[in-house]
């Protein structure tokens, strides 16, 4: 399984997208490269609320406090949505998740003027959700 770019390397890619079609299926493609969720994960606790596709998202936090994240979701797009999420957030504290702003990155690629509007509603869902487990586990 492919592993997940960086953040700059995320950005890079999503430029040399010549068209919208051509980024929907590097999100999908960032999806495709999500490990598998455990089927025991896929439980009523882990689902985002918010989200009209099913979402779910596992925090676990590491020995030396940093924070890995797991997820899945039933919709290709809306599941590259989620590894672009992991992405920005990777390698990071509990702090450091409630401190970061994912908005100026969406804005660098121009995501949120081309989701449809129930797509970042659950992508605003997600970072919520993780933003407040972030919160209780600092």
């Amino acid at each position: 399984m492919a592993m997940l770019p960086d953040k700059d390397k995320l950005l890079k890619n999503f430029s040399r997208c010549a068209n919208w079609e051509e980024k929907y299926l590097y999100i999908i493609e960032l999806g495709s490269r999500l490990p598998a969720l455990a089927a025991e994960q896929h439980k009523p606790e882990n689902i985002i609320q918010g989200c009209q596709s099913q979402v779910w998202i596992v925090m676990h936090q590491q020995p030396d406090g940093v924070i890995t994240l797991e997820g899945d979701s039933d919709a290709a797009i809306v599941k590259g949505l989620i590894a672009i999420v992991f992405i920005l957030y990777q390698q990071m504290m509990p702090q450091d998740i409630v401190a970061f702003d994912v908005r100026p990155w969406f804005e660098k690629m121009a995501l949120a003027q081309h989701l449809t509007p129930s797509r970042s509603q659950g992508l605003e869902a997600m970072i919520r959700a993780i933003r407040n487990k972030a919160t209780n586990l600092s």
